[in-house]
């Protein structure tokens, strides 16, 4: 039972990490465009605004992207669907911003779905097995032994 109840827990805990790494790559790379613009490919077009108005956006999803895998490192459920909508917005940002960088967008994507993919695929199992887990302790009773209970048993039970 122990087992089941910390499957995914390893991949939920890494995406927080590559979430939180990629926040600070994200951070420098929206400075690098505002402030050393030559380092990126001169004639790059975008789909709106130029190179600085990127760089402030790809900065500002930097430091969201360090906040909400702080964030998911303590537990919580709001912070899990936080990081999802920063890596998924990171993603799109990414996308846009692959004129002027190309493969380093593309990378920055390839692990921003990474991240998607561990805070959803397993998160909610988590939190779904503990929640069952310390119900099924509750019914044991103190005695080892599980019981299954129907709805209509348990009300009884607790009545």
């Amino acid at each position: 039972m122990e087992r089941r109840a910390n499957r995914g827990t390893g991949l939920v805990g890494f995406s927080a990490v590559v979430l939180t790494i990629g926040g600070i790559f994200a951070l420098i790379e929206g400075l690098t465009a505002v402030y050393k613009s030559s380092f990126f490919t001169a004639n790059a077009v975008f789909v709106f605004s130029d190179l600085r108005t990127w760089g402030w956006i790809i900065t500002g999803l930097g430091v969201a992207g360090v906040i909400s895998g702080l964030a998911v490192l303590s537990g919580s459920e709001w912070a899990r669907w936080l990081g999802v909508t920063v890596a998924g917005l990171s993603a799109l940002a990414q996308l846009l911003f692959a004129q002027a960088y190309p493969v380093w967008s593309l990378m920055i994507m390839a692990i921003d779905f990474l991240v998607i993919y561990g805070l959803v695929a397993y998160a909610g199992r988590r939190s779904a097995d503990g929640a069952s887990s310390s119900y099924d302790a509750y019914e044991s009773g103190g005695s080892g032994k599980v019981t299954d209970l129907n709805e209509r048993e348990r009300k009884s039970h607790a009545a």
